[in-house]
C-alpha cells in the first residue's frame, strides 16, 4: 500500500518513481567526518554535515532546523560527548546515530597522558550500547577527541563506515569496501610524504593555540613547545599568558599557529616584539571542498602549513 501511495504521488507530481523514492541520507556532525564519509561513499551518495564550517563543535547550540535534520538522517556519525557534548542527550537513544570514539581498533590519546597512546581493541560490535563502553580508568573529559587527525584512525573509521553503510546501501557493498581500501592506500602514501618532510623539523620550536593536533603530531614525530589552551572554551588567564610569553622569549625564533576560530590579535599580543612567525592551522577543514579526496586535502594542508613555517626557522 505504501509503495502504491508513492507511485500515485509520483504520478500526481509528474515525476518518475525513481526520483520520488527517497534515498538513504547520511549526516555527520563535523566536516572532517563528512570528508571521510565522502571518500567511502564516492559514486554512491553524498553525505551532509550538521555544523556550519566555522562553528566549534565544543560549544555549538542546536537550531530547530538542526534537530529536524538529525531526526531525518538514516545514519548520523559523531565523535562522541567529549567533542560534541551538546548532542549527548539527543543521540544517546537515537538508533541511527553512531558514536565513532567507540570504534574497535582506534588509537586514543588522553590529555595529561601524552607519553604513550592507548590502542583499544574492544570485542563489542559497532552497534553495542554506548553505555556499556568504558574508558579504562581515564576520567571523563580527558580524551583528546580530535581523533580524526590520525591517518591510522581515519583509515579505521573509513573501513568501519564501509561495513556500517552496507546496511543502508546493500547493493553497493563492494563499492563501499573498495572505496575504503583505496582511501587507506592513498593515506599511507600521504602519511609517508608528511613524515619525510616533517621529521627533519622535529627540533624546531613551535606553539599552538589549541591542543588539537596531538594525533597528527604523534604520527609524524613532531611536538609543540607549548599549548596556549586545552580547549576553545578555556582561555588563558593573565598569569598563564605571561608564562607563555616567557616561553616564546626563551624559544627564540619560533612558529605560533592559530585557528580560524581564534582572533589573530591574541597571537599578536603574545608575540609582540619577538622573532615569531605565525600561520593558521585548520583542523576542521573550513576551506576544504567536500569530496572523496577532501580528507587528504585537509591533512596535507595541515602538514604543509606546519612545514612551511618551521622551514623558515
Amino acid at each position: 500500500m505504501f509503495l502504491r501511495f508513492l507511485l500515485v504521488l509520483a504520478c500526481g507530481l509528474g515525476l518518475p518513481f525513481s526520483v520520488a523514492a527517497a534515498q538513504p541520507s547520511v549526516l555527520t556532525t563535523i566536516k572532517p567526518l563528512q570528508l571521510i564519509a565522502a571518500a567511502v561513499l564516492d559514486g554512491v551518495a553524498e553525505p551532509e554535515v550538521l555544523l556550519p564550517p566555522v562553528a566549534s563543535p565544543h560549544n555549538y547550540a542546536l537550531r530547530p532546523s538542526d534537530r529536524r535534520q538529525i531526526a531525518a538522517a538514516d545514519r548520523l556519525y559523531w565523535v562522541g560527548p567529549e567533542l560534541e557534548r551538546f548532542l549527548q542527550r539527543l543521540l544517546d537513544d537515537q538508533p541511527t546515530a553512531r558514536r565513532l570514539d567507540q570504534i574497535p581498533g582506534l588509537t586514543l590519546r588522553y590529555f595529561g597522558d601524552h607519553d604513550h597512546d592507548h590502542d583499544h581493541d574492544h570485542d563489542h560490535d559497532h552497534q553495542h550500547d554506548a553505555h556499556d563502553h568504558h574508558d579504562h580508568d581515564h576520567a571523563p573529559g580527558t580524551l583528546d577527541a580530535h581523533l580524526w587527525l590520525s591517518p591510522a584512525n581515519a583509515q579505521r573509521i573509513a573501513r568501519w563506515m564501509a561495513e556500517d553503510l552496507t546496511q543502508l546501501y546493500p547493493q553497493h557493498g563492494e563499492r563501499l569496501q573498495h572505496n575504503a581500501s583505496q582511501f587507506g592506500q592513498r593515506l599511507d602514501q600521504l602519511h609517508s610524504r608528511l613524515q619525510q618532510r616533517l621529521q627533519p623539523l622535529a627540533d624546531k620550536p613551535y606553539f599552538v593555540f589549541h591542543d588539537a593536533y596531538g594525533y597528527l603530531e604523534d604520527s609524524v614525530g613532531i611536538h609543540p613547545r607549548g599549548v596556549f589552551t586545552l580547549s576553545t572554551e578555556v582561555q588563558p588567564g593573565a598569569r598563564h599568558t605571561q608564562a607563555l610569553r616567557q616561553q616564546l622569549t626563551a624559544a627564540g625564533p619560533s612558529c605560533v599557529f592559530r585557528e580560524p576560530q581564534f582572533p589573530a590579535d591574541r597571537i599578536a599580543t603574545l608575540s609582540a616584539g619577538l622573532p615569531v612567525h605565525s600561520a593558521e592551522l585548520d583542523p576542521l577543514g573550513v576551506a576544504v571542498t567536500p569530496g572523496p579526496d577532501g580528507y587528504e586535502q585537509l591533512l596535507e594542508t595541515l602538514g604543509t602549513t606546519l612545514a612551511e613555517c618551521l622551514e623558515q626557522l
